[in-house]
């Protein structure tokens, strides 16, 4: 890719970007988010069209003009979006075939589907009939079948847009082994992840973006399986253009003189399945939470961490099975996601693009949303106060955008996120629920929004931090829960708390 040039109305988004990949490797592109890496692939795959862009591209020494993904991949690049392209209510082979239907005719050939669909699952690991509807898999697996959909494809280039961003250890492992896998058969990888334990482990070459510009391009290893040769500080130093010596900021704790005392705490929480009510999943689970202090909440995929979250926040996961919440040294009850909003709660979801955001309407109405009666002036919102509102927040939080009348869905993963924390963060509440609140998103990123928590729990805000990566629980929190099968099975300090210590916690079903 020579020379590429992208541009949204008056944002540009790629300026004169170089991209080079060689045939057989696996190449990995960093940046902060809004750096341009998954426009460059968009660009690269042909959902953004030739004509759309500037610059050229070059395929196997042959000049491309895609006019849209079928054309890209006629020619063996396939591209894996972050959100995955499943249809969960078709079988395997049915969502690995669509659109390349096994076909004589006109007429579907199911024994050859399903012949084939078999093949290519045993080429990717999984054990799976092709008869399984997608629904009934999980995250990891349905990776997996998005690759099988990319080889049924005879892929020649395979773009992986954030692969693992919401899979556990172990299914990101088997994933990063596959994509090994994939490169002694010849087949060349381009991967972006903002995980960078994982591209040292796997890359051959990394190429950093910052601000829609090419930085550099480092060689990671000489050869296949050779040790890398750079650092994970020397890939952030390209990618923030500065040197990030601390991951986590530093504390700086609440002296108010109700420091310490206990502003939520829940005990003997339990919670049905919302379709199968017979089964807890959550399940007899007592919790604290002191004013200014950061508490943890670890558990692998399944361990019911959201659900959790989701049914205190106003009852809005699950049926209610038993349970009480009090908040300040008070009983409360929240039956509905406005009571709980009443009382003092908030909650941001770990899935912003499902359930956190309106992509469709723009940064300031987005902001504005949770805190509305706030904005209000005998019944009708003050626009003129919204947009003052939501300025501050964009420029408090660093959000990456012109104006706030950018729509939320042009921008980057880590400036949406910021902008669902800073919906949370202005009607003020009292308990701040963050469920996986920097999946996603890049190191510094990470830190901004780290940065943002610090600052409410040393404001005497109470704060339950939810996530997946152990490292950052360490470095965040103040006490941290473990959680298997709906159960709480531990309870640790800062100071003991280990990796180790955590996942022997994860793993086992005894509280």
């Amino acid at each position: 890719m020579r020379g590429i040039t992208k541009t949204f109305g008056a944002v540009t988004a790629l300026s004169e970007v170089d991209l080079s990949v060689r045939a057989g490797e696996i190449h990995a592109i960093c940046g902060e988010n809004g750096a341009g890496k998954s426009t460059l692939m968009k660009v690269l795959s042909g959902v953004y069209p030739h004509g759309s862009y500037q610059g050229e591209i070059l395929f196997e020494g042959e000049p491309c003009a895609f006019r849209d993904i079928r054309a890209s991949e006629r020619r063996g690049i396939v591209i894996i979006h972050q959100e995955l392209a499943l249809i969960p209510y078709l079988s395997i082979a049915e969502n690995i075939f669509l659109g390349n239907e096994r076909a004589r005719r006109g007429v579907i050939s199911w024994n050859e589907t399903l012949r084939a669909a078999a093949s290519l699952l045993k080429r990717v690991g999984l054990g799976e009939k092709p008869q399984t509807r997608i629904a009934d898999i999980g995250v990891g697996k349905q990776q997996l079948v998005e690759i099988a959909k990319a080889l049924s494809k005879e892929v020649r280039l395979l773009i992986l847009d954030e692969p693992t961003a919401a899979l556990n250890d172990e299914n990101s492992a088997s994933l990063l082994d596959l994509i090994l896998e994939l490169r002694a058969q010849g087949i060349a990888c381009i991967i972006i992840s903002h995980k960078l334990g994982e591209i040292r482990r796997v890359a051959d070459t990394v190429t950093v973006l910052r601000d829609g510009r090419t930085i550099e391009s480092l060689t990671v290893r000489e050869r296949p399986g050779a040790e890398p040769e750079i650092s994970e500080g020397r890939i952030i130093r390209g990618m923030v253009g500065r040197e990030l010596d601390q991951r986590f900021p530093q504390r700086t704790r609440y002296e108010g003189a109700d420091a310490g005392e206990t502003v939520l705490a829940v005990a003997n929480w339990t919670v049905h399945h919302p379709i199968d009510q017979q089964r807890k999943v959550v399940d007899d689970v007592s919790l604290s939470v002191r004013r200014g202090e950061i508490v943890g909440i670890a558990g692998l995929m399944g361990a019911g961490r959201t659900e959790l979250a989701m049914s205190v926040f106003g009852r809005s996961y699950g049926r209610y099975a038993g349970g009480t919440v009090r908040l300040g040294g008070r009983d409360i009850v929240c039956r509905t996601v406005p009571e709980a909003m009443a009382h003092g709660l908030a909650y941001v979801t770990e899935d912003r693009k499902t359930y956190g955001l309106n992509l469709l309407d723009t940064i300031h109405r987005n902001i504005s949303l949770a805190s509305l009666p706030q904005l209000a002036r005998r019944g009708l919102v003050d626009q003129h106060e919204e947009r003052r509102v939501a300025e501050r927040y964009r420029i408090s939080m660093r959000i990456k955008a012109p104006t706030v009348f950018e729509p939320v869905g042009r921008l980057s993963g880590g400036n949406q996120q910021k902008v669902m924390l800073s919906r949370w963060i202005h009607p003020d509440p009292e308990v701040l629920i963050l469920d996986e609140p920097t999946r996603g998103i890049d190191v510094g990123a990470k830190y901004e929004i780290y940065t943002v928590i610090n600052q409410l729990a040393a404001r005497g805000k109470a704060v339950v931090f939810i996530s997946s990566e152990l490292p950052e629980l360490l470095g965040m929190c103040d006490r941290i829960y473990t959680m298997a099968a709906g159960r709480l099975t531990g309870e640790i300090g800062r100071a003991e708390a280990t990796q180790e210590l955590l996942m022997r916690h994860m793993t086992t079903d005894k509280s």
